[in-house]
């Protein structure tokens, strides 16, 4: 399957998601196409603070794997975001180390923070940017005087897109559906609605 590479666009707050940040990524070369990817703060500072050239006082954790990374000659050689399933995007860490490849499962946002810092290629497939790209109009550019604009674009798409409502009785899904979806929560980093299954899936465990 082909690969298709990609750049970091733009970071900013975003207004779809209280307290997360919308990370806009885009094709290097070719279509006007751009993926928008909703990330916590956390992994936006690590991110942001690589991007701008900035040194914490103390290594932060992406830092740290960089670091350990290095002393055991360990090399991040390419990040792919691979999969996308019910919204949630999975990246790997494609790894090489005395000419042996390892692919390593990770959060795609953490998958940035690494990318960044290892300076390495990210790429997707085109069914993932065909599911979820969004499509600028052609007058824009990827000049830094676009780039703000282009994220209000996109965070306007994502503001306009319809979502899967939840359930609003958990009673109501199987075993299986709970797990699935509590799962899912945690990769989205949907913390609020992880905590109320937990409680769903505690409860029936100790009837």
């Amino acid at each position: 399957m082909e690969k298709i590479e990609l750049e970091i666009i733009g970071l900013s707050y975003s207004q779809t998601q209280t307290g997360a940040y919308a990370l806009v990524l885009g094709e290097k070369v070719g279509a006007k196409r751009r993926l928008p990817i909703i990330i916590g703060g956390f992994e936006a500072q690590a991110i942001a603070i690589e991007l701008e050239s900035m040194t914490p006082s103390r290594p932060l954790t992406h830092d740290l794997f960089k670091t350990f990374s290095d002393a055991y000659e360990i090399h991040v050689k390419e990040i792919i975001i691979y999969n996308l399933v019910e919204g949630i995007f999975y990246a790997k860490l494609i790894t090489e180390k005395d000419g042996k490849e390892v692919e390593i499962d990770t959060r795609t946002s953490d998958a940035i923070a690494l990318a960044v810092r290892f300076k390495c290629p990210i790429s997707t497939y085109e069914f993932i940017l065909s599911s979820a790209g969004i499509i600028l109009d052609e007058s824009a550019s990827d000049d830094s005087s676009d780039i703000e604009n282009q994220i209000n674009e996109i965070e306007d798409e994502l503001t306009e897109s319809v979502t899967s409502p939840k359930p609003l009785n958990y009673s109501d899904l199987t075993n299986e559906e709970l797990n699935a979806r509590l799962q899912s929560a945690i990769d989205n980093e949907d913390y609020e609605e992880a905590s109320k299954i937990k409680e769903e899936i505690d409860k029936r465990n100790s009837n």
